[in-house]
């Protein structure tokens, strides 16, 4: 059975498109044979209750641009051939589904010359691999993938990541990296629709209804003015949490509300925003202290962040801001630089300043983070807590997309932790942050695009998130 989606909905950019991606993805590479798998179904409870919607995977869908399930796609680079793989559907998923382009029509739709069953599969394969020819797969991550994989190569899905080949990985991580003018076009959508799922959530967000109405009203938007989440939606009232998914928790006065939420478009570019607001919609004089703080370093990265600068070197001056910023309300105290150093500033932002996005909200991910927001110059540090999941630190160019995320939690466990081994005791007052254990807390992200001499946000209206506008919007829709 084929997931069969609106079947009136065009690929996503002109059939020049993806052959000029093929062709530049082929002088990268060099030789051999490249095989790009689209994605199966994913069954739910049971074989016919597949997710729905289907989802392909990006980087088939960056180069072949077909929505479909069950297709390969093949880049010869030695024959320079191009063959679309796989099987039309049959008359009882027309029945039930209705009609769609067939294989041969889809690879016409994105300039592929040639096609094949997907029973012709293994024998391509099969060639290549009598002729000592090397095969390009990206790394697996769906284990019907996997098992496909081994089926045709012989390598066991345990394997599979260490055998991906390098040379693919960095030639789609070049090409991803830098989005073009109809690309970001597309991710201005998506933050069209973020903008309408975040104000929703402010709009209907008071004391007694629970978090769980609020995550699903978001949710909602997402679906009916694209084709999903980018990821699943994070509403709670225990921002500390970070991935914090809504409850049935009844919305209480006097707390926080964080709301980390994006959409993908119909064509699958993303959004990723997050707010933190009031239950009652006004801020306590103690939230908008640390509030102010996660603000500033926002704002911070908005004007510093331009081609030729590390987001490392963004991510660590965020970090400075904070800790001078908590040393003034004695959250912290010492030597700024050799607290940040040190890694105590972690306790308050245990993740990095932000993470490349495109057609995955994480883009790329899929392919080894070490890839895609590292290099040679800029290797993340691995053994310091915090520092350990930075996601992006190489130098920014022009056409990329971060995330701008800064927050400040208060983690009880974390703190406890900590405190018992004196970890950082001589930057950190324990006794005062013991009184912020019920806080909770806050973060604020914006989608930035680098520019050619600087950086902007993606969307044409920005979510509120001055504090006296959040206010203003929450008092005037409540």
């Amino acid at each position: 059975m084929h997931i069969i989606i609106n079947t009136h909905i065009a690929i996503m950019f002109s059939k020049e498109t993806y052959m000029q991606r093929r062709e530049q993805l082929r002088q990268l590479v060099g030789e051999g044979l490249i095989v790009l798998f689209g994605n199966n179904e994913a069954p739910n409870n049971y074989p016919n209750n597949a997710y729905y919607p289907f989802r392909q995977d990006s980087s088939f869908l960056y180069y072949f641009g077909q929505q479909r399930d069950g297709l390969v796609g093949i880049i010869d680079i030695d024959n320079n051939c191009e063959v679309l793989v796989g099987d039309d559907i049959d008359i009882e998923d027309i029945v039930w589904y209705g009609s769609v382009d067939s294989v041969s029509d889809m690879a016409a739709q994105v300039g592929v010359a040639q096609l094949a069953p997907m029973k012709e599969l293994k024998v391509v394969i099969d060639r290549a691999k009598a002729q000592g020819r090397q095969i390009h797969f990206l790394p697996p991550y769906r284990h019907d993938t996997m098992i496909q994989i081994m089926d045709l190569l012989g390598l066991h899905p345990s394997q599979q990541k260490e055998a991906a080949s390098l040379t693919l990985i960095k030639a789609v991580v070049k090409m991803r990296s830098t989005k073009t003018a109809e690309e970001i076009e597309e991710l201005e959508r998506a933050a069209v629709i973020g903008y309408k799922m975040h104000t929703t959530a402010m709009r209907i967000t008071r004391p007694g209804v629970t978090e769980k109405y609020v995550g699903g009203q978001v949710d909602g938007i997402a679906h009916s003015y694209g084709a999903q989440v980018s990821f699943a939606t994070i509403f709670s009232q225990h921002g500390e949490i970070m991935h914090g998914n809504p409850s049935m928790a009844v919305l209480e006065s006097g707390r926080l509300a964080l709301c980390d939420a994006g959409a993908e478009t119909v064509n699958n570019y993303c959004s990723d925003n997050t707010r933190t607001f009031p239950v009652n919609g006004r801020y306590t004089q103690r939230q908008l202290e640390i509030y102010s703080i996660v603000e500033e370093c926002h704002d911070l990265a908005l004007s510093i962040a331009k081609p030729g600068v590390k987001y490392f070197d963004v991510h660590m001056a965020v970090c400075r801001l904070m800790t001078e910023r908590l040393k003034e309300l004695g959250l912290m105290k010492g030597d700024t630089d050799e607290a940040v150093a040190a890694g105590a500033h972690a306790m308050f932002l245990p993740h990095g300043l932000g993470h490349m996005m495109g057609m995955d909200v994480h883009d790329m991910e899929g392919l080894g983070q070490i890839y895609v927001g590292f290099d040679e110059e800029t290797r993340p540090r691995l053994d310091q807590f915090g520092t350990n999941a930075l996601r992006m630190g190489r130098r920014l160019e022009e056409g990329f997309v971060v995330t701008d995320e800064p927050g400040i939690y208060f983690i009880p466990a974390l703190i406890d932790d900590w405190r018992a081994s004196g970890h950082c005791a001589e930057f950190l007052n324990f006794p005062l942050l013991e009184t912020y254990k019920d806080f909770g807390g806050i973060r604020i992200e914006d989608d930035l695009l680098i520019t050619a001499d600087g950086c902007r946000f993606l969307g044409k209206d920005r979510i509120p998130y001055h504090p006296k506008d959040v206010e203003a919007f929450m008092q005037q829709n409540n």
